[in-house]
């Protein structure tokens, strides 16, 4: 018996392409990688139309994950340099073994593949699928709650299984880029 979601949800996450980030982005341009060699953060390309950067990063299709939802806290107001920078964290908790039926663990190491940088985009429904609240900012290609931290957790109280694993997604900033 491995235990279950309580109360579920359903997340929509965009996971982090880190194959097709880190290829060279602009063709015969100066930049090698999408990745900062320095920051190790994706960058920003030039745009061909003038303005800001256009963000590296690219990301696997969305998928719907069931999860619990835990909010810590959700729009407080943060004042920053350049106005209201405002701060959020979510926790969502994903059952091992759902992600394990929807191939979202790597068999030969039992990682998750659900990992910091992947983009929470919506939370959903469990049985209609119906939207809920979406976490994309309308103003902007890439920005909104990241996953920064990715926590198996529950090792030993199912019979040799682990049972849970903790995303913590936060609100981060868009930057002067135009993008997350």
């Amino acid at each position: 018996m491995r235990g279950r979601l309580i109360n579920p949800f359903k997340a929509r996450i965009a996971r982090l392409d880190t194959v097709t980030t880190a290829a060279d982005p602009d063709g015969a341009g100066e930049l090698e990688s999408g990745y900062d060699p320095d920051f190790k953060e994706t960058v920003y390309v030039p745009n061909p139309n003038g303005g800001a950067g256009i963000t590296a990063r690219t990301e696997h299709a969305p998928i719907l994950i069931p999860c619990q939802v835990e909010v810590g806290t959700y729009d407080v107001q943060a004042m920053g340099a350049g106005g209201n920078d405002p701060d959020g964290r979510i926790v969502l908790v994903y059952h091992f073994e759902l992600l394990e039926l929807m191939g979202l663990v790597h068999a030969p190491t039992g990682q998750a593949l659900l990992r910091p940088n992947d983009r929470l985009l919506s939370i959903h429904r469990y049985d209609d699928e119906s939207l809920i609240q979406s976490f994309e900012p309308a103003d902007a290609p890439v920005g909104g709650y990241f996953c920064v931290e990715a926590q198996p957790q529950s090792f030993g109280l199912s019979g040799g299984y682990r049972n849970l694993l903790l995303c913590s997604y936060v609100n981060k900033d868009r930057g002067p880029q135009g993008g997350g």
